[in-house]
């Protein structure tokens, strides 16, 4: 097994230290962000930092970059409170891949990449129309990461939309038949394949699949 040192990692070609690290972690979720501004442009961004921060109440949060230059899906959120996380699926994963180029302010990604925006009632920010699992979220905390420069976007859940056919009897959401997709790193995609669930563990019981 090869050991690399800190010291290692940081002489690095930057390229390669970027994409060594970002897949570090293995696979992650993925998910589109739908934001609006208060002028009504809408704005899609993919993210692979999602995770959940606690049930009660539901909190969700992903890291966005430093805002060092126009952060579009970070301001839209700050400014209306409110967006959306939509699950990327294995027909459109080429466009949410796409939505990660720097398109300028006033051209919405939902146009550029051919992604359907879909408005539901009482709800401002765009959902992705072809998303298995769509979720709204409202802004409950902007916490700013000295580290590096960059902000963690903390909200809670507001209304989910999904085929009640993913919804498991023990109220598990079956990623593998929603057709949810995971990423590596920058640009890896990969299709989920459920191996198992598992009983609760305790230390006077054996495991056994659910």
């Amino acid at each position: 097994m090869k050991h690399l040192s800190r010291d290692q990692i940081e002489a690095m070609e930057k390229r390669f230290r970027v994409k060594f690290i970002n897949s570090l972690p293995g696979c992650k979720s993925l998910n589109l962000v739908g934001t609006v501004n208060g002028a009504g442009q809408q704005n899609l961004s993919i993210v692979s930092t999602v995770t959940h921060f606690g049930s009660a109440p539901p909190l969700l949060g992903y890291v966005s970059r430093p805002d060092a230059v126009d952060r579009h899906t970070l301001s839209n959120i700050i400014e209306t409170g409110s967006y959306t996380l939509n699950h990327v699926a294995e027909s459109f994963f080429y466009q949410a891949h796409q939505t990660s180029a720097r398109y300028p302010r006033e051209v919405s990604e939902f146009e550029a990449v051919g992604l359907t925006p879909e408005i539901r009632d009482g709800i401002t920010p765009p959902f992705v129309a072809e998303s298995p699992v769509q979720i709204h979220l409202r802004l409950v905390d902007r916490i700013e990461i000295s580290a590096n420069g960059t902000v963690l976007i903390l909200g809670e859940v507001s209304d989910v939309f999904l085929d009640e056919t993913f919804i498991e009897d023990d109220g598990n959401i079956d990623l593998e038949a929603a057709g949810t997709l995971a990423g590596s790193g920058l640009d890896g995609y990969f299709a989920l394949k459920k191996l198992a669930r598992l009983s609760y563990a305790k230390p006077d019981l054996e495991l056994r699949e659910l």
